[in-house]
């Protein structure tokens, strides 16, 4: 269906509105696409607009397909609502709600306008923007825990440096030339003196590297140390425009950061290995953690289970 045509199209743009959330839209006439688009690049015009364009006259009486709510203030652009009123449009489905406070209520607009809106609230449609999402909602950044850990639960093999293999260390990679942040605490600083960059992958960007601890950080860490409470430096990083964290720390930060109620996905990079011995990537928990949209894939010789803690 075509909500699924405007989730492929923002799969394939690749985050290009950041640090706004980037939208897909596609406009239908009968059983035909008439117009698509995704947000241009910070600044430009929203997904929706970018369709409407392409649609021309053939908007009216057609349906639009968004994978966000369509916005109902004036920020850098215009109201999408107003657009969508003015070019016609019949109906109006959307992916999932806008969760910012100042630009949320677009399908009660466009009903109060005469146009039908109706809310598909889809999964994929907020994982496409979690990062955003959870910095308007909660006020600080979407943090993603991962460990490369043995089938035993352990992040260390005796005899070897790498729990796993070659795919999955790039794919850590990868996830760290997306995250706005990457975090470890003083007790890898000292043990592994990691570097937490992006290496021999495409990068826009590369993340802020911090310390979670007391420190005082070695002089040649090139980190950012953060000693405050966990709640608090999370607010702060949200103020400095932080939207993601990838933490990469020990079973000592991870667990604080769990039992704070802090962490929002889980990445286990499972080598198929038996360690017998060594640290477990988790302390004891106050209580059991439920799991949300637990999924799995192959990585190379490995297997990635992802898991989510709250709804994004």
């Amino acid at each position: 269906m075509s909500l699924d045509h405007a989730l492929a199209l923002v799969d394939a743009a690749g985050g290009v509105a950041y640090p706004n959330p980037t939208v897909g839209a596609v406009v239908v006439a009968g059983d035909a696409i008439v117009g698509e688009g995704v947000t241009e690049p910070y600044g430009g015009r929203h997904g929706e607009i970018v369709a409407l364009a392409a649609a021309g006259g053939r908007a009216r009486g057609a349906t639009l397909y968004v994978t966000m709510e369509p916005c109902a203030h004036h920020g850098r652009t215009p109201p999408c609502v107003d657009a969508i009123v003015a070019a016609g449009i019949a109906q109006v489905v959307a992916g999932c709600l806008d969760p910012n406070p100042e630009a949320a209520g677009g399908l009660e607009r466009l009903r109060a306008a005469g146009v039908e809106a109706v809310l598909d609230d889809r999964f994929a449609a907020r994982r496409q923007n979690e990062a955003w999402r959870t910095w308007k909602q909660l006020g600080r950044p979407f943090v993603t825990y991962k460990a490369a850990i043995t089938l035993d639960g352990r992040v260390t093999v005796p005899g070897t440096r790498w729990v796993t293999g070659e795919a999955s260390r790039r794919h850590v990679h990868e996830l760290r030339a997306a995250a706005a942040a990457v975090a470890v605490g003083m007790g890898t600083v000292l043990a592994d003196a990691p570097r937490l960059d992006a290496r021999d992958v495409p990068v826009v960007r590369q993340p802020r590297r911090l310390a979670f601890g007391r420190g005082p950080l070695p002089p040649e860490s090139g980190l950012e140390l953060r000693s405050g409470g966990l709640v608090d430096e999370l607010a702060a990083l949200a103020a400095e425009g932080v939207q993601s964290l990838l933490l990469e720390g020990g079973p000592t930060l991870a667990t604080a950061f769990l039992e704070a109620g802090l962490v929002d996905k889980l990445l286990l990079y499972v080598a198929p290995t038996v360690s017998g011995s060594g640290p477990r990537f988790l302390g004891g928990l106050s209580s059991p953690r439920p799991l949300l949209h637990l999924s799995s894939r192959a990585l190379g010789e490995d297997a990635l289970l992802e898991a989510y803690l709250r709804e994004p």
